[in-house]
């Protein structure tokens, strides 16, 4: 055999020996990379429960104590958002304008969760006409993610009722219509109505509704609210809540039902020291994997090297 050969079929060995252990190398990758994307999405969806809020929700018995504890972390909180039936059961933050919030929990920290928001352009008395609460679509129904079955008219009908506390007092809700619409509709998203305005555009709040309450009655003397979030359905599309707001308070037929009592995962950044741990963990992986790998892949290739050069060297004595 000639030694042109004989380099031509090492070489292919070699190839192949460096391309299975790309391979492996790539497939381990793979599977930490999943084992890590799944952990990550655990974390928003636990940074997104409402039951993490729990402890921070007002009540008459405790005089907000524990909600003005929640201010004192986070002055942007100015009010708290129920709708009985579902998960939305919120603090509500107002910042400077509507980006902040998108990426920033209720207690101050960057979360891709975001926080429940009531748009800065809107009276945190609630004195205008239509406030407008925005709140990210998530997909394990935390946040605003439950608004989208109010497109089932039975779930609907049977959620009639909310409540909204504001400056030490607890107000009722009372949920008349379901809207779907373009996020750049001016019509729909509108903030700070003119008097004269604003019953044009209740009209166009309930000529574009999907389901309405016929037995509601809203008039200009009314307050509304209007709950935003992202829709599936369509690349713009928003799906909507509206409600008024009233003086009376309904009591939670869903109380019992609720699941918000159960102990949320605490995030890694409510764990003293944890956060710091992980961050180190991640970047000495980072640091020592690759070059693990490359060592990896140098011993094997040259443990290969040998056998086959010994072997070379064996079968030509054997000649």
């Amino acid at each position: 055999m000639s030694v042109a050969a004989v380099i031509g079929r090492r070489a292919v060995r070699v190839a192949n020996s460096l391309i299975d252990i790309f391979v492996l190398t790539v497939i381990l990758l793979l599977l930490v990379f999943g084992c890590y994307a799944i952990w990550d999405s655990g974390q928003v969806h636990s940074a997104a429960s409402s039951g993490r809020y729990e402890k921070f929700k007002p009540t008459i018995e405790n005089e907000a104590l524990s909600f003005k504890d929640l201010q004192a972390i986070n002055p942007d909180i100015f009010a708290w958002l129920t709708v009985y039936g579902t998960n939305i059961d919120y603090p509500v933050a107002q910042g400077e304008d509507n980006i902040r919030y998108v990426n920033t929990s209720a207690e101050g920290r960057h979360s891709l969760s975001g926080a429940i928001f009531l748009d800065y352009r809107c009276d945190p008395s609630f004195s205008d006409f239509s406030s407008l609460f925005y709140g990210h679509h998530m997909d394990n129904a935390t946040m605003f993610g439950e608004i989208e079955r109010f497109y089932d008219k039975s779930y609907f009908n049977a959620r009639r009722y909310g409540m909204l506390y504001h400056d030490g007092q607890e107000r009722g809700l009372e949920f008349f219509a379901f809207v779907h619409a373009d996020a750049y509709d001016n019509s729909i998203f509108r903030v700070r109505v003119g008097e004269d305005e604003q019953q044009a555009y209740l009209d166009t709040l309930i000529q574009a509704a999907l389901h309405i309450r016929d037995d509601v009655s809203v008039t200009t003397d009314d307050r509304i609210v209007l709950l935003s979030t992202c829709s599936q359905t369509s690349t713009n599309g928003r799906d909507i809540l509206i409600g008024k707001i009233t003086e009376t308070v309904h009591d939670n037929p869903f109380e019992v039902e609720s699941g918000n009592n159960r102990l949320p995962i605490p995030t890694i950044d409510e764990i003293p020291g944890l956060q710091g741990l992980v961050s180190q963990l991640v970047k000495f992986i980072a640091i020592v994997l690759p070059c693990f790998l490359m060592l990896l892949v140098s011993a094997v290739t040259y443990k290969k090297l040998r056998k086959r050069q010994k072997g070379t060297t064996n079968s030509k004595g054997d000649e």
